[in-house]
C-alpha cells in the first residue's frame, strides 16, 4: 500500500547564546546575574592594596615595633596582621583593625632578640580579594660594647683575615654564626669567623673590613641580634 511521505517540519529558530567570558577568579556568563552556578562579573571581590609608611623594623628587646599604613582602597573595619616566617611557615605575631579611611598602626612588642622575615597580611573576605605585602626582616637587639681588629693571619673558623673580610670574633657563638650588627643608622649581617676579643667587657670584635661598613670607631656599643 502506497503512503505518501509527509513534508518536514520547519525548524524552530535557534536561540542565540550567551557569550562566555574569561574574568579573574573563573568563567562568567554574559547572561543574568541571576543565572545558576555563573557568578556575576559586577560581584567579582575587589583587589586591595597594603601602603606601608615608615615601619620601625629594628629595635631593641621590650621597645615596641610599629608599623603604619593603608588598607586601599579606605577599607575600613578589616584585620590586618604582622606575620613571622618560621621553621613552620608564617604566624602571626600581632593584628589590628583598619579605622577610618582604611588607616592602621599596628604595635608589636618584642621580648627576645632575633631576625626574621616579616610581612603584613590582610586574609580578604566576600568583597575584597586577600593581600600579602613583603617588609624585609624585623631586627630585635640587645645592646654589646664592641672593639675592632686589623692585619693578617689565620682565623679560627678557617681561612686568612684581609681588610676585606666581613665578619666578627666572638667566644661562644658557634663559628658561622649569622649576626646582624647596627650602629648609628647602618646595619651588617655578618658571620662569626674567629675567637676574641680577649679584654673584659667585649663581646664581639669587628673585622676592619665591618668596621667600616657600620661607620663603629675604636670601641663602642653596638646593637647585636645574638
Amino acid at each position: 500500500m502506497y503512503v505518501p511521505a509527509t513534508s518536514a517540519q520547519p525548524a524552530a529558530p535557534a536561540t542565540p547564546l550567551a557569550p562566555i567570558e574569561i574574568a579573574a577568579g573563573g568563567v562568567s556568563s554574559g547572561a543574568s546575574a541571576g543565572a545558576p552556578g555563573l557568578a556575576s562579573l559586577a560581584g567579582a571581590p575587589a583587589h586591595a592594596k597594603l601602603v606601608v609608611r615608615h615601619p620601625d623594623l629594628n629595635v631593641l628587646a621590650d621597645h615596641a615595633s610599629t608599623i603604619a599604613g593603608i588598607l586601599e582602597p579606605g577599607l575600613s573595619g578589616r584585620v590586618v596582621a604582622l606575620q613571622a616566617l618560621g621553621a613552620r611557615g608564617w604566624s602571626t605575631l600581632a593584628s589590628t583593625r583598619t579605622g577610618r579611611g582604611g588607616r592602621f598602626r599596628l604595635r608589636f612588642l618584642p621580648r627576645r632578640t632575633g631576625s626574621e622575615r616579616v610581612r603584613l597580611r590582610f586574609a580578604g573576605d566576600v568583597t575584597d580579594l586577600a593581600v600579602r605585602r613583603p617588609l624585609g626582616r624585623l631586627n630585635v637587639y640587645r645592646l654589646a660594647e664592641a672593639s675592632w681588629y686589623g692585619g693578617g693571619g689565620g682565623l679560627a673558623c678557617g681561612g686568612e683575615l684581609t681588610s676585606t673580610t666581613m665578619g666578627v670574633a666572638n667566644k661562644t657563638l658557634p663559628c658561622g654564626t649569622v649576626v646582624t650588627l647596627r650602629y648609628a643608622d647602618r646595619s651588617v649581617r655578618v658571620r662569626v669567623i674567629d675567637r676574641g676579643p680577649y679584654v673584659a667587657g667585649r663581646e664581639f670584635d669587628l673585622t676592619e673590613a665591618t668596621k667600616q661598613a657600620l661607620g663603629f670607631g675604636d670601641t663602642g656599643e653596638v646593637w647585636s641580634t645574638r
